[in-house]
């Protein structure tokens, strides 16, 4: 694939070195959350070619759960897509709850999962691109900071909250706003499936 095509250059962004080693990390629920609320669908082939062309790419991580039990979930087809097709998936099991008011809730926070991966990794890349604007992340960042990784943050303060965490945009090296990539990444009839989304918020 032809690294840093003019056609996948985003205009005054040049932090993205072709010879530098790459690695993206996606939380799932975060990112449909902040597409959906930007009112676009995203195609995770034209994301995964166009992050490609910036720099190095080692490894694409997309962090999801699914509900334990069901016989069919409406994420399955996309879990599926993104296995066969450069990603690398990191799934749990969700977990269902009736809180303290007698609602039923589902649990499937990838926090955890997601650092892990991300400290492991660290030591063998010099760029990290995270898909997310949840403030838990904040520390997260700040530890691989002090390894000589850049840290460049995708998610969006166009909405109504914003979706990234102030802290963690003040943290990261560098910011992206996701509406920004919507031309190199909005989904069209690609056929490509979509993500959808369950009650919780999780996917």
């Amino acid at each position: 694939m032809k690294k840093n095509n003019n056609n996948n250059r985003l205009p005054n962004i040049d932090f993205f070195y072709p010879e530098e080693k790459l690695a993206v990390f996606i939380d799932g629920a975060n990112l449909y959350a902040a597409a959906k609320n930007l009112d676009f669908d995203i195609d995770y082939k034209r994301l995964l070619s166009w992050i490609s062309a910036q720099s190095r790419l080692v490894r694409a991580f997309y962090y999801t759960a699914l509900i334990e039990d069901q016989e069919y979930s409406p994420i399955r087809p996309l879990i599926d897509w993104l296995d066969y097709n450069g990603y690398t998936m990191v799934i749990k099991p969700a977990k269902e709850f009736t809180d303290h008011t007698g609602r039923r809730k589902i649990k499937g926070n990838m926090d955890i999962e997601l650092a892990i991966d991300m400290m492991e990794l660290a030591s063998r890349v010099d760029h990290i691109v995270l898909f997310s604007g949840d403030g838990d992340f904040r520390r997260l960042i700040e530890s691989v900071q002090r390894r000589g990784v850049r840290v460049t943050v995708i998610s969006t303060t166009r909405t109504q909250p914003p979706m990234v965490a102030d802290e963690l945009r003040r943290q990261a090296d560098h910011f992206i706003d996701l509406i920004d990539l919507a031309d190199f990444i909005e989904r069209a009839d690609s056929g490509t499936p979509t993500a959808q989304i369950v009650s919780d918020g999780t996917l």
